[in-house]
């Protein structure tokens, strides 16, 4: 799919004059006398090696005199103070002269780069730029991020009129100079008196100067982070640049994934791991992106724009594969736009540090595709209704061996034992309390004989099938809060009505077991032991001694039956129970 949008109109303003003026005359004649004296990029001039002139597809030397110290100082004396990051500039132009120097502090070289005003390289963004969300250019050095930044200072403050303040760090912005190059048009500019300073100077744009857009250049500090995501939460515009070339970058950058959202590692409960098919810990977006617009600029004109920057994090943290919008310009300056699917799985963060919470890629029928939805199909009511509706209808009635239903009077009268039909708890569970506890209880697949409906909380909460049945019938339903032994055996006492304080408070050991093995017993009985000779009747935490995963799950259901809490601590194989008094 592409489309095309207006024809792109650029006008290059680049003062190659005033840069050619503090340069030595030899090297001056060799760039005039060159045919790509338009397409500069950059000189370098290193002490006693040749002057090197870069364009974007090639680098000559310039002559065949080496750099001495003359050439050098003639330069620094043409150009304004450098700065704390050796920066230089000339005045009321775009050009960025950057130092070398040696362990003394001396220069010994120097790189003359090229700045020039592109009117019109936004073209391919200009929607983006006007819908007043926050925009992070990200790109490899040369690519053209601060020209595009500069342009885009320029629009919103010319042609959509709004309040724009630029923090120019190193004067690259809007050039050197206490008067601003033109390129940024009714755009205001603040300098930074020193590089790390520049996240004071954001906040003080905000608070001073009542700015609608605040646009900053190479964002690359945790306080400029956290500076920004300040100003995106006041209602402040930001456009800015970062250093790296795509959001995967950012996103292993501890210092600046704050600025897409951040990561966190999660840890899931046991359904939602198993419904996931993942980890049990796994990373997720920490916050919303302070930047809701991301571009990676991975040509001059070919750039890849992430419109929901929330969406891509989130489907990367998946190991999934975001389908971003591709922005190229033709041969004839038309804007095509397109989507394109990446040719390599992106962000190798969780393959490469499983600790942190990989998750693996879902297998089986629904993740290979070749489970197809099934059509609906009238239902006796007249309509459509689905082929799950129908498959949960025939659910309830389950062929089991016919059986009159026998009552015997209980204690109190009631009629025992108790008919219930179990709704996604563990059939084997509920047997094993019901065998060891000797309850008066019979489980039953066919929900007509039923007395009780016995089901998880989060089913009875999100399957209104199940409550429409259950009403019609006229059968309770008693909700279980989680599938664990305790739980399970609480809510059948409730159900048989029995006065939980009259049971004696030793546990039964067999309850918590699953291969019922000497080791099982003995954990289980060193957990029994400290829960009733020290947490309850001296109030004090036990901790226990190292044990398995499994053997130490057994124990917390133990520890859930006398109403406790408990936790695990430690690394493996070293790891272990703590058990809290009430």
């Amino acid at each position: 799919m592409q489309n095309q949008i207006s024809t792109q109109r650029t006008q290059i303003t680049d003062d190659i004059g005033k840069m050619l003026e503090i340069l030595p005359a030899t090297i001056q004649e060799q760039i005039n006398n060159h045919p790509q004296q338009d397409q500069l990029i950059e000189v370098v001039m290193d002490l006693g090696r040749l002057p090197e002139a870069r364009f974007p597809n090639e680098a000559v030397y310039l002559g065949e005199t080496p750099i001495c110290e003359e050439d050098l100082q003639h330069c620094i004396d043409c150009v304004g103070d450098f700065s704390g990051d050796n920066r230089a500039g000339i005045e009321r132009t775009l050009h960025r002269i950057s130092a070398i120097r040696n362990r003394t502090g001396k220069i010994i070289g120097l790189t003359c780069r090229m700045g020039r005003a592109i009117f019109g390289t936004i073209t391919m963004i200009q929607d983006l730029v006007e819908t007043g969300k926050s925009l992070l250019l990200l790109g490899r050095p040369g690519v053209g991020k601060t020209t595009a930044l500069r342009e885009i200072a320029r629009v919103l403050a010319d042609d959509l009129h709004k309040r724009v303040v630029i923090i120019d760090t190193s004067n690259e912005i809007a050039g050197d100079g206490d008067i601003p190059h033109p390129a940024i048009g009714r755009a205001r500019r603040m300098q930074v008196a020193s590089p790390e300073l520049q996240h004071q100077v954001m906040i003080e744009a905000v608070e001073n100067h009542m700015p609608e857009v605040i646009v900053i250049d190479e964002i690359g500090t945790e306080l400029e982070a956290l500076a920004a995501r300040t100003i995106a939460e006041r209602g402040v515009q930001l456009v800015g640049t970062a250093h790296g070339n795509r959001i995967d970058n950012l996103l292993k950058n501890p210092t600046l994934s704050d600025l897409v959202g951040g990561i966190q590692a999660v840890t899931l409960g046991d359904e939602e791991a198993r419904r996931r098919g993942s980890q049990k810990t796994v990373l997720e977006r920490k916050a919303p992106p302070t930047f809701e617009i991301a571009i990676e600029m991975l040509e001059r004109q070919r750039w890849v724009i992430h419109q929901d920057v929330s969406q891509t994090v989130d489907i990367l943290l998946r190991n999934g594969e975001p389908n971003p919008q591709l922005r190229t310009v033709n041969e004839q300056g038309e804007v095509e736009i397109s989507q394109e699917k990446p040719q390599k799985p992106p962000l190798g963060l969780l393959s490469q540090n499983p600790s942190l919470g990989a998750i693996d890629r879902p297998t089986g029928w629904r993740a290979s595709g070749r489970m197809t939805p099934v059509a609906p199909f009238p239902s006796q009511k007249g309509g459509l209704t689905s082929e799950f509706d129908r498959l949960l209808d025939a659910s309830w009635n389950q062929s089991e061996a016919k059986s009159e239903k026998v009552r015997i009077p209980g204690p109190n009268g009631e009629d025992w034992p108790v008919y219930i039909y179990p709704y996604g708890i563990g059939r084997s569970q509920i047997e094993q309390v019901i065998d060891i506890l000797n309850l008066p209880v019979v489980l039953t697949k066919d929900l007509n004989h039923a007395d009780v409906v016995l089901a998880l909380r989060s089913h009875v909460k999100n399957q209104s099938k199940l409550r429409q049945m259950a009403r019609v019938r006229q059968i309770p339903i008693h909700g279980v809060k989680s599938n664990t032994i305790p739980q399970i055996t609480r809510t059948l006492q409730r159900i048989l009505g029995m006065d939980e304080a009259k049971i004696p408070e030793t546990a039964d050991l067999r309850l918590f077991t699953r291969g019922g093995n000497d080791d099982e017993l003995e954990a289980l009985e060193e957990a029994r032991l400290a829960v009733e000779q020290i947490v309850l009747p001296k109030g004090q935490p036990v901790e226990l001694l190292p044990r398995s995963p499994k053997v130490r799950k057994m124990q917390h259901e133990l520890v859930e039956h006398y109403r406790l809490q408990s936790d695990s601590f430690g690394e493996e194989p070293n790891r272990r129970l703590r058990i809290y008094p009430a």
